[in-house]
């Protein structure tokens, strides 16, 4: 009977915890909402964003973090009918910590928000509203989720409606500590390539075509299993394996959308087989974020009787060139400069793989491909390359459409870049999943002061806002992945929680480094190789300003 009466009495609480945070969740969105219409008038319809910039980027990020604290939310409200009691926990810390946070912004800003004294009274500042954000915010609830972690060592073991989401974790995640982890740290320091029995048993494991129809090889598994995979093996090691899949399902989304019945056929097969590695080229040494002005040259060309493109020029930044066998590469068909998107074209460029920091690729035509990998701080095993290619020749039927894919390059990329973005969401979280379990277990184990770190109100305060906003990051990423499957205009979605899950990456492993101590500056501890790979995650697949403006500000204003 006393059990029955301390269900009941534990079942109330979590009730009243889920209601508290619906609450602060329904008054954060009526203030995005009004925001955003306000953003619409003033910028009439994002056409103007450049002329508030500022208030664009703040915008983003609210719309974002409001769309993670919903995750979250609607998560923990299907997971606790599954017997999860931490998670409604943290969606109430993470929406109690939004919506303070929204609350002194738009208090601070009012006139940019467009908002009146009576209407945030009325949203984030009414009593209800302040009462559960400073139940939310209590740090004893944050010490209590800490507590949690430190007991299981941060592993994530998350309730997952589906079996296949659920089987997919348990076996890419053994893969992954069993093959991956044992050599992370020695390509890391070595800065070594990809060894290739890994690629060969990711391969056979059918990793690399996950998200693609099964008409063309794929597993036609849909985005949340590849976005699970991506996590369970960024959890590794991001440049080992945790990136390897995002090159081909980007260029794979690319040839589903545009690309002619032959090349289907031709590509997606043994791309979604391991058979050919993918290398992605847009980036340039003077052109970046700014897509619309690449100038590398395709010009249409024959050459031995057979008609094709030569391309002339450099590209920077692109990611295992080196060891890839085919480049899906951005160029311009179209030279004059004003026709800016309207004038690029996507190519699939066949090389021979190669081994090393460098490789030089000569045609019996005389055009040569050379590739020189960039120093940097961390996500080594892939390699990113500066290229530069001198009257290399591209058969025409690698010119992704064929005739109707002239000058339609731009567009075809950006879908591609929409799917990387989602996968880059995975990356993230699974590097701050790392983060926090070699956290966890260094404070069970460390001692000062006589006790374990963890026994510390500090480090468990910590280690619960890490796990709090990681679990908002993950499934915002979640909730992104069946999105996309139905609808890939939902590609905002996915923008939202690459810039979500990145900067929380970014936060989480430098939290965790910090309770190392100066042992988290020491290469002995995986902490700073985390450290330095998740620097890279706000900057690729869409830089994290160009990425707030562009897309996700210009899509919520449009």
């Amino acid at each position: 009977m006393e059990s029955f009466f301390t269900l009941a009495y534990e079942e109330s609480l979590m009730t009243d915890v889920l209601q508290q945070t619906t609450t602060i969740v329904d008054a954060l969105q009526k203030v995005r909402d009004e925001a955003l219409r306000y953003g619409r008038r003033v910028t009439d319809t994002g056409k103007g964003i450049d002329a508030h910039q500022v208030q664009a980027e703040r915008l983003a990020y609210l719309a974002t973090e409001v769309e993670a604290a919903r995750a979250l939310l609607t998560y923990a409200q299907a997971a606790h009918g599954h017997g999860e009691t931490q998670t409604p926990e943290m969606a109430l810390s993470f929406a109690a910590e939004i919506g303070h946070k929204s609350l002194s912004q738009a208090d601070t800003h009012l006139a940019d928000f467009g908002f009146t004294e009576a209407f945030l009274a009325d949203t984030l500042g009414r009593a209800d509203v302040k009462a559960a954000i400073r139940s939310g915010a209590q740090e004893s609830r944050c010490r209590q989720i800490g507590r949690a972690v430190i007991a299981n060592r941060g592993v994530n073991n998350c309730w997952l409606e589906s079996e296949v989401a659920m089987m997919t974790r348990d076996s890419v995640r053994q893969f992954a500590r069993s093959e991956v982890s044992p050599v992370a740290e020695r390509v890391h320091r070595h800065d070594e390539l990809i060894p290739e029995p890994i690629i060969h048993k990711m391969a056979d494991l059918g990793y690399f075509g996950m998200s693609a129809p099964e008409e063309y090889g794929g597993g036609g598994m849909g985005n949340l299993a590849m976005i699970i995979t991506t996590e369970e093996l960024s959890a590794a090691s991001l440049g080992v394996a945790g990136s390897l899949i995002t090159r081909p399902e980007i260029l794979i989304k690319a040839l589903l959308r545009g690309g002619s019945e032959a090349q289907k056929k031709k590509w997606l097969p043994p791309i979604a087989a391991g058979q050919l590695m993918v290398a992605i080229s847009v980036t340039e040494p003077d052109t970046g974020s700014d897509v619309a002005s690449v100038q590398c040259r395709a010009e249409a060309a024959s050459v031995g009787g057979k008609p094709g493109f030569v391309l002339n020029g450099s590209k920077a930044w692109c990611t295992f060139a080196g060891r890839a066998n085919i480049i899906a590469l951005l160029a311009r068909t179209n030279p004059d400069p004003r026709s800016g998107a309207r004038g690029l074209s996507l190519f699939i460029v066949e090389k021979d793989p190669f081994p090393g920091h460098s490789f030089e690729l000569r045609q019996p035509s005389g055009g040569v491909l050379q590739g020189n990998a960039i120093p940097t701080l961390g996500y080594r095993g892939m390699h990113s390359y500066m290229l530069n290619f001198d009257n290399y020749f591209v058969p025409a039927e690698n010119l992704v459409g064929e005739e109707n894919g002239l000058h339609k390059g731009f567009y075809l990329q950006m879908a591609g870049f929409a799917a990387g973005r989602l996968q880059t969401g995975g990356r993230a979280t699974g590097l701050a999943q790392a983060a926090l379990e070699v956290s966890a277990t260094y404070a069970n184990e460390r001692k000062q002061f006589g006790s374990p770190l963890a026994d510390f109100q500090l480090t468990q305060y910590k280690l619960g806002r890490m796990a709090t906003h990681l679990a908002a990051a993950r499934h915002l990423t979640y909730a992104a992945a069946p999105a996309m499957d139905k609808d890939e205009a939902a590609a905002v979605t996915a923008a939202m929680a690459k810039l979500l899950a990145c900067d929380m990456a970014v936060w989480v492993t430098q939290e965790g480094q910090l309770l190392h101590g100066g042992w988290g500056y020491g290469e002995e501890y995986a902490i700073s190789r985390y450290v330095v790979d998740a620097l890279v995650l706000p900057i690729f697949e869409g830089v994290k300003p160009i990425l707030e403006l562009k897309v996700i500000a210009r899509a919520l204003l449009a």
